[in-house]
């Protein structure tokens, strides 16, 4: 509790107050709170855009609330704009204010990616779901990015069974990735993309419609070979220590969606060996 004004009197501060029940709480804080953030940008130098930000704590069983209004104070505290590279702060930080052992930040934001088409060449931006996702604890804080790319995906057995023609639809996959020194977000979406039957434009001109109609028709993948296949360029990549590659395809010729993980870590790989 602080008191700036000597001449006012004392405030109860009720959250500092002890509990009786016995019963630690491994995360709370704020959900939801959006805040104007900074982004490394491969082609422009930076973007910027707005984030929404999940901010936890543990707090002891002895303590009966955290100081909610910390956390916003962290958030305005790094002036109008967060940028990427102070997210590992900011996790040092909070532990620091609200007096924790461990934390926790998630921030989500739109990420834009100006793409040309493949054959008109005119350019269009397309967006992309990102997060950063932060913990800190006694071995010190772990940042992840996390990218979902939306893409094509073509049934091989639909190609390969029907007289002509083949069932497509948009699939997302999404990598969780953490690294070890830099790595720019469209290097993760290149990898993604390259890997689908066929990449998204936000804007198509009639050959190029043509294009990625014949591109993934060529191309054909079920939602395993699409995972494994990121999978094995993410194994290739010594900067990624681990990951987590999920696909989803949302079919068109079912009323559910076709899904696959793969995870890895070399780390723990290596210790067991």
């Amino acid at each position: 509790m602080l008191d700036d004004d000597a001449n006012e009197p004392m405030i109860d501060d009720v959250q500092s107050s002890m509990d009786t029940r016995n019963i630690a709480i491994d995360k709370v804080g704020i959900k939801g709170i959006r805040h104007p953030v900074r982004v490394r940008d491969r082609s422009q130098g930076e973007q910027h855009t707005i984030a929404t930000f999940d901010m936890y704590v543990e707090l002891p069983h002895s303590f009966k609330g955290t100081h909610m209004s910390r956390f916003v104070a962290i958030l305005n505290n790094h002036e109008y704009e967060i940028s990427v590279r102070s997210f590992r702060d900011m996790l040092t930080e909070m532990v620091t204010v609200l007096e924790a052992d461990s934390g926790y930040i998630e921030m989500h934001f739109p990420y834009f990616i100006r793409k040309s088409a493949p054959i008109s060449k005119v350019a269009s931006l397309m967006d992309y779901d990102v997060s950063l996702i932060g913990r800190i604890d006694a071995d010190g804080p772990r940042t992840e990015v996390k990218v979902l790319v939306p893409v094509t995906s073509l049934c091989p057995c639909s190609k390969k069974i029907s007289r002509y023609g083949a069932h497509n639809q948009r699939s997302h996959i999404t990598v969780q990735a953490r690294t070890r020194g830099w790595m720019w977000i469209e290097e993760l979406i290149d990898i993604v993309e390259s890997e689908a039957s066929c990449e998204l434009f936000g804007l198509l001109k009639r050959p190029d419609e043509k294009f990625v109609t014949e591109r993934a028709y060529e191309n054909p993948k079920f939602v395993e070979d699409m995972v494994r296949d990121v999978a094995q360029r993410l194994n290739e990549e010594e900067r990624i220590v681990s990951y987590v590659v999920e696909a989803e395809n949302f079919e068109s010729i079912h009323n559910h969606s076709a899904y696959a993980c793969i995870q890895h870590d070399r780390e723990t790989d290596t210790a067991a060996r």
